[in-house]
C-alpha cells in the first residue's frame, strides 16, 4: 500500500477544513494533505448567489442525507443536506452570515468550553472577516470572508422592517454588532456578486502553496492508531486504498454528520455500539454522535396585492435573463440571497436573549425549491433557536460508504412546541401591522384557520423544515465531562494526534446560522493547533434587553 508523510491530514474541504488549510501551511513550515470526497466548485449554480437551491438538491454537490423516521414530525423523514464538494456546505448554503448572540459563547463556557467566551472569539470573528462596509470593534475589515448587504430594492423588505417596529421591536443597525435583538438587515457571504465560500476566502489562496496537498474524490476511510495515538489515515483514491502518515496530527473537519461516523469506524466511540458492528474498541467515548442539535423552521406565507414581489421573474424567460445579468456583469438579482433582512426576537418574558429568528423573502416559495411561487406573495421563515431536543448520529453499517444513522428526535421536548406556537402567533402580529396594509393579502400558510393550540401543533408538526444547522454531535467541553467528546484545544479526548474541528464540536447551537461560527471555530483551533499565542481578548459590550425578565419586548 502506498504511504506517504505528512505534518497534519485534514479530513474535509469544507468550512472548517479550508480554514485550517489555509492557517497551518501559512508559514511554510507544515506539509499538510487535505482530503475531500467531492470535486469541484466551479459550476454557476454554487457561485451565482440567486441559484442557491440548486446545489444543494444536486447528487453531484449533495450527500443527501436523510433522517430516519422523525416520531416528534408523524414519521416524516427530512432532508439533512450536506456539501459533497469543494468548500462543503459553505458552497451549497444560503450564505447568511450570522455570528450568533454573545451569550451563546458565554454559555459555551458554562457548558465547559472554557477560553470559548464572547470575549475570546470575538477577535477571531473580526479576523476572519472582510465587511464590505469596513470594520469596527465588532467588525473585521481585512479578513479573507467577505461580506456584503443586499441592496434592498424590494420595497417589502423595508416594510418589513417598519411592521416589526410598530409592532413594538427595536431596529439594530447591525445583528453581528453591539445588539442582535431587533430587526434589520442581514450580511451574505457574497462578494462582487459571487459567493464567498470557505473555499473561495481560505482554500483558493493556499493552494498556491507547495506545502499544501489537494486530493479531491478522496474517501476517508479510518484513522490509524498506534496505542492511544492516532498516526495516520486509510483513505481510498483513485481506485486504490492509500495510507498518509502524520508527524503531527489527524485532523476532522467532515462536518456533524461524517465526523463522528469516522470516529466510530476507526473504533473510537460507545464501546457497546462498536461492539455490534466487530467495530475493535480503540477508545470508548460514549457521546460520539450523541447531543445532535438543528433549527427548526416553518414558512410563514402571505398573499401580496401588489405585483411587486419576486414571483414576476419566475418564468424560464425571465430566469433566463437573471442568469444572463449575472453572467455577464454579476450584479442583478442572481447577485443576492434574498434573504436581505431579518430579526432576532425573544418568545417570551423571562427569556434573557433572543431565541426566535426570521428571515424575510419577498416571495412564496419553498427554500429548498421543492415547490414553486403560485401567486404574488412574500414569507418569513421563522423558527425557534435553542430547541432542548437532541438526537443522535449512529453507524448503520461498519461500511464506510454507507450512510449512517440520522435522528433529530424534533419536537420531542414540550418546550419545543410551546416555542413554535409562539413563532405563529408573534409573526401574524407583525404582518397585521399598518405599513402591511397596502401589501396584505391572505394567509397562504398556516392559514387564517389555523388558531386553535391543536390546529397550530398539527401544521407544525406537517409543514415544519429543517433550517440545515446540524451540530454539536462531538461536543467540546471539560476533559472529566462524560458528555464531551473534545476538550477546549479542540483535542479529542483520552487520545494523542487527533482533533476536531466544525460544528460538531459546539458544546449547543448558537442562535442564528451556522456558517460563521463554524469558521470563527476554525480560525481559533488553528491558533491552538500550531501552539501560537491566542488573540488577545475583546473587551467591547453587547447589548442585553433591560425588562428581559419582565417583558417580552
Amino acid at each position: 500500500m502506498e504511504t506517504e508523510v505528512f505534518d497534519y491530514v485534514i479530513v474535509g474541504a469544507g468550512s472548517a477544513g479550508s480554514v485550517l488549510a489555509n492557517r497551518l501551511t501559512e508559514d511554510g513550515r507544515h506539509r499538510v494533505l487535505l482530503l475531500e470526497y467531492g470535486g469541484s466548485d466551479r459550476s454557476l449554480f454554487i457561485q451565482m448567489p440567486s441559484a442557491l437551491s440548486i446545489p444543494m438538491n444536486m447528487p453531484k454537490y449533495d450527500w443527501g442525507y436523510e433522517t430516519e423516521p422523525e416520531p416528534g414530525l408523524g414519521g416524516r423523514r427530512l432532508h439533512c443536506p450536506r456539501g459533497k464538494v469543494i468548500g462543503g456546505s459553505s458552497s451549497i448554503n444560503g450564505m447568511v452570515y450570522i455570528r450568533g448572540n454573545p451569550l451563546d459563547f458565554d454559555r459555551w463556557e458554562e457548558e465547559g468550553a472554557s477560553g470559548w467566551g464572547y470575549r475570546h472569539v470575538l477577535p477571531y470573528f473580526r479576523r476572519a472577516e472582510c465587511r464590505e462596509e469596513g470594520g469596527d470593534e465588532y467588525r473585521g475589515d481585512a479578513g479573507p470572508l467577505h461580506t456584503s448587504y443586499g441592496r434592498l430594492a424590494n420595497p417589502l423588505y423595508r416594510v418589513f422592517i417598519e411592521a416589526a417596529k410598530a409592532a413594538g421591536y427595536p431596529e439594530t443597525a447591525d445583528v453581528n454588532g453591539y445588539q442582535q435583538e431587533g430587526f434589520g438587515r442581514f450580511d451574505m457571504t457574497v462578494h462582487r456578486g459571487v459567493r464567498w465560500s470557505a473555499a473561495r476566502a481560505y482554500l483558493r489562496p493556499a493552494l498556491r502553496r507547495p506545502n499544501l496537498v489537494l486530493r479531491t474524490h478522496a474517501a476517508a476511510r479510518r484513522i490509524l492508531f498506534e496505542g492511544k495515538r492516532a498516526v495516520g489515515l486509510r483513505y481510498f483514491w483513485r481506485g486504490r486504498e492509500r495510507e498518509a502518515r502524520v508527524g503531527r496530527e489527524v485532523i476532522l473537519s467532515a462536518g456533524p454528520i461524517a465526523s463522528p461516523q469516522l470516529l466510530k469506524l476507526s473504533g473510537v466511540g460507545p464501546a457497546e455500539e462498536l461492539r455490534a458492528f466487530e467495530i475493535p474498541v480503540v477508545h470508548h467515548l460514549p457521546a460520539v454522535g450523541e447531543n445532535l442539535q438543528d433549527h427548526l423552521e416553518f414558512y410563514f406565507q402571505m398573499a401580496c396585492t401588489q405585483p411587486i414581489t419576486l414571483y414576476k421573474w419566475m418564468s424560464l424567460p425571465r430566469r433566463m435573463m437573471i442568469a444572463l445579468q449575472w453572467l455577464l456583469f454579476r450584479n442583478g438579482l442572481g447577485a443576492t440571497n434574498h434573504f436581505e433582512t431579518g430579526g432576532f426576537i425573544r418568545s417570551r418574558p423571562g427569556i434573557k436573549y433572543p431565541d426566535i429568528q426570521y428571515h424575510f423573502l419577498p416571495l412564496a416559495v419553498a427554500y429548498d425549491g421543492s415547490t414553486l411561487a403560485r401567486e404574488h406573495g412574500f414569507q418569513v421563515h421563522v423558527g425557534p433557536m435553542r430547541s432542548k431536543s437532541r438526537g443522535y448520529v449512529r453507524l448503520a453499517s461498519p461500511d464506510p460508504s454507507a450512510r449512517p444513522r440520522i435522528r433529530f428526535n424534533y419536537l420531542s421536548h414540550p418546550d419545543d412546541l410551546v416555542e413554535m406556537r409562539a413563532c405563529v402567533r408573534l409573526t401574524r402580529e407583525i404582518f397585521a401591522q399598518a405599513p402591511f396594509d397596502p401589501y396584505r393579502g391572505r394567509e397562504i400558510q398556516p392559514g387564517a384557520d389555523v388558531v386553535t393550540e391543536a390546529a397550530i401543533d398539527e401544521f407544525i408538526r406537517a409543514k415544519v423544515e429543517s433550517a440545515y444547522h446540524p451540530s454539536c454531535s462531538c461536543r467540546m467541553g471539560d476533559p472529566s465531562d462524560p458528555g464531551a467528546v473534545v476538550d477546549p484545544e479542540t483535542r479529542v479526548i483520552g487520545l494523542a494526534g487527533l482533533r476536531v474541528v466544525d460544528s460538531s464540536i459546539m458544546p449547543s447551537i448558537t442562535t442564528g446560522n451556522l456558517n460563521a461560527p463554524t469558521i470563527m471555530i476554525a480560525e481559533k483551533a488553528a491558533d491552538h493547533i500550531l501552539g501560537r499565542p491566542l488573540l488577545a481578548p475583546s473587551n467591547a459590550p453587547y447589548y442585553v434587553a433591560p425588562n428581559w425578565e419582565n417583558a417580552q419586548r
